[in-house]
């Protein structure tokens, strides 16, 4: 078993190296195309002015606004 096994066993260590290697590549990838998808930061949020409700559209009845415009 001298010669075979060891053919079998460097054959099997280049099967995984081969395989290790192809899922790191491909995970890469998977980060490098997910994070060029995204919109560039910084991130902010916006504050509303709320003065902003005279913009609304009227309510046909004060119950079913979610919404109170007062004057």
């Amino acid at each position: 078993m001298g010669r075979a096994g060891e053919r079998r066993r460097i054959v099997r260590r280049l099967v995984v190296a081969g395989w290790a290697s192809a899922v790191a590549v491909a995970g890469g990838l998977t980060l490098w195309m997910h994070d060029s998808t995204e919109p560039p930061g910084p991130y902010v949020r916006e504050r509303t002015d709320p003065g902003t409700a005279q913009d609304l559209p009227p309510c046909p009845t004060p119950e079913a606004c979610a919404y109170a415009v007062t004057p």
